[in-house]
């Protein structure tokens, strides 16, 4: 496929200044490379990134800005080196579409945390100088390292979470070897994030409990997504019971909150992983010292786990909990993601909206 053939018109909705409200948006992708993929997109997931970026909460965002990096989509044309893929393919992008290739992370298939630093599927520099647009558009033209392969009879709509969500969540969790049945596991927050690590944990055979501020998600936790256990955090009494008990929690919040409390419920050697981003982090060094502790952090995770994470799902019928929208309603979703009023992903219906 010569790369004359690219069609470069693509049609996408766009922030224009800090206020993140978006609309209507026309722009040209990049002509079909040789190791490129072509993809018409059907379904963008919606992450709390988008609204950072859309409203320049970094002060960094880059207008017009288009979000999204939870792509779900059909290959439609393919670079004359491409080999992975076939036109026709049901294929996923996630977080980042580009690295260097060539440092130690790159070889070892981490290329998240690229020494010369990943390029972020939207709001990034590319390595052209080029500023990158996300998958609330009609299609994207990605090197085809970092597309995916979603097995045929997942659902693309369904697919779509797994590209930040889900992977966020699994690759701690593989890292620190919480797919051994028995363990107990520990979920901070019940939502995108939340929600995927508490499929993942029961699918794992793990001993499951939530941790939430809020009381009134204890019927949808224990019921809807089959966990073992809900603690309402701020509860001394019910936190106190399960000290030294968990062999992993992951934090899946993002709003602030005290550390020392959960660091207590961990068994001797216990690690919590942060994957939320809090203002800070704050703990006594008892906390940790006292029981051997790890705190440690992670992101997304490297091609081929993001892989293993897409068939893993589909081998083993795990689907995120999505209500799917039109891409006229993603003002409105955005604001109910900032009031955490979803349950738990938009997934915005790119094909059948985004005329």
């Amino acid at each position: 496929m010569s790369s004359k053939d690219a069609n470069t018109d693509c049609l996408g909705w766009a922030a224009r200044d800090a206020s993140g409200v978006l609309s209507p948006y026309q722009f040209n992708r990049r002509t079909l490379g040789d190791n490129d993929v072509f993809i018409k997109i059907s379904h963008c997931g919606v992450c709390y990134a988008d609204v950072i970026w859309s409203r320049n909460k970094h002060g960094d965002s880059k207008y017009p800005l288009v979000p999204g990096h939870e792509i779900a989509g059909i290959v439609e044309k393919i670079g004359s080196n491409v080999h992975r893929f076939n036109v026709g393919d049901p294929v996923g992008v996630g977080t980042y579409v580009n690295s260097c290739r060539d440092c130690q992370y790159c070889h070892d298939g981490i290329e998240v945390y690229c020494v010369k630093g990943s390029v972020m599927t939207f709001n990034g520099v590319d390595y052209d100088g080029t500023i990158t647009k996300g998958g609330y558009a009609s299609s994207i033209v990605v090197h085809e390292r970092y597309c995916f392969l979603i097995p045929k009879g997942y659902p693309l709509a369904s697919a779509a979470p797994l590209l930040c969500a889900g992977i966020t969540v699994y690759s701690p969790m593989m890292r620190h070897k919480m797919n051994q049945p028995g363990k107990s596991l520990g979920v901070i927050g019940l939502g995108g994030l939340g929600h995927m690590a508490v499929k993942f944990g029961k699918a794992f055979g793990l001993n499951v409990t939530i941790f939430s501020t809020s009381a009134s998600k204890k019927e949808e936790a224990l019921t809807l997504l089959g966990a073992d256990n809900f603690v309402v955090s701020s509860d001394q009494d019910q936190m106190m019971a399960l000290a030294r008990s968990f062999d992993f929690i992951v934090d899946t919040a993002s709003g602030d909150h005290p550390f020392d409390p959960y660091m207590s419920l961990l068994k001797t050697s216990g690690v919590l992983t942060l994957v939320g981003f809090p203002s800070e982090v704050k703990f006594s060094p008892a906390s940790l010292n006292l029981g051997m502790k790890t705190i440690s952090g992670s992101i997304t995770g490297g091609t081929k786990e993001t892989q293993e994470m897409i068939d893993f799902c589909a081998a083993n019928k795990i689907y995120p909990n999505i209500e799917v929208i039109p891409i006229e309603y993603i003002n409105e979703a955005l604001q109910r993601v900032v009031n955490k009023d979803v349950k738990y992903r938009f997934v915005i219906d790119i094909e059948n909206s985004l005329k």
